[in-house]
């Protein structure tokens, strides 16, 4: 793995060194861009809008348009001060547990490599975390910002799962929030013990990519000149079939389950129903009381 940061995990002025890596990748396919007339290559070239002229790599840079028109060149460094000293250190702002981040927030992780000098505390702060059953928010600045993170622990080694700035994060408002959704709560529980009893632990190697394989049986199968069938979108009564019928091969694997949940459910109906007559019986003959008690000439 290629290093991407260097700099330390800092808490007041106490600081741990550390490398960080990648932790994640995305699997390339091997897709290009080409001319679908002639399959001719098709290759971005950066274009000066001013003299039409191409740009090369050293004379690209960053810049900020005004409303006015007026353009403000920044140089690297300029935004490398930015940053200031987060540009070196994860300092540490906080310790919090670690289902209190919303999952929307995360963004990117990264393995964080002791240096030699720093194995004890490293591992220290690693077992700390552990034990405490915490994560620490922290700042750190990457690719020349500030962001917002976590250090957690994942086996032996520290992870930094940068986080997107709670701003970023856009609100959910879809019109059927609006609505008021009629659902009858013993649809809600048949539902929830379905769900429980197909239930299991997520086990990652299950999971698989197949659309690089995928990509590279069609490749393949045009090289050979083999006809490809490309299957085409099914109607949407078609899915909702496909849909039940899942839902009742399921349903039947779990008969037991659902026959002792309605029985669950028509308990509770009853106990709510005697409970309601009880209630009613209790209002009557106060009333009855009430009436008994009263003067005649109140009648």
């Amino acid at each position: 793995m290629r290093t991407v940061w260097k700099g330390t995990i800092g808490l007041g002025s106490f600081a741990i060194p550390v490398k960080a890596y990648s932790a994640t990748s995305e699997p390339g396919t091997g897709l290009v861009q080409v001319h679908t007339t002639d399959g001719g290559r098709l290759r971005y070239r950066r274009v000066c809008e001013v003299d039409g002229a191409e740009v090369p790599a050293e004379e690209i840079g960053k810049g900020y348009q005004s409303a006015g028109g007026d353009v403000v060149v920044l140089s690297e460094e300029e935004l490398a001060s930015l940053a200031g000293a987060a540009a070196e250190s994860i300092r540490i702002q906080c310790f919090v547990r670690g289902e209190q981040i919303d999952p929307l927030l995360h963004s990117k992780s990264y393995y964080l490599e002791p240096e030699v000098s720093a194995n004890k505390p490293y591992v220290l702060l690693c077992e700390a975390l552990r034990l405490a059953d915490r994560v620490a928010v922290v700042k750190v600045a990457l690719r020349q910002r500030e962001t917002l993170g976590v250090l957690r622990v994942a086996g032996q080694v520290l992870v930094l799962q940068t986080l997107h700035w709670p701003q970023a994060v856009r609100g959910a408002d879809f019109p059927f929030l609006h609505e008021d959704v009629d659902l009858r709560v013993a649809q809600v529980r048949a539902a929830a013990n379905l769900i429980e009893n197909l239930s299991g632990d997520f086990e990652p190697h299950r999971f698989t990519d197949g659309y690089p394989d995928a990509v590279s049986a069609l490749v393949e199968a045009r090289l050979e000149g083999t006809d490809v069938v490309r299957p085409t979108e099914p109607e949407q009564e078609e899915g909702v079939a496909e849909l039940l019928a899942t839902l009742r091969e399921h349903a039947q694997q779990r008969a037991d389950t659902d026959q002792l949940a309605a029985r669950r459910t028509a308990v509770n109906r009853a106990e709510a129903a005697a409970g309601e007559a009880k209630q009613a019986e209790r209002k009557a003959r106060k009333a009855a009381s009430k009436a008994r008690a009263a003067p005649k000439g109140s009648r």
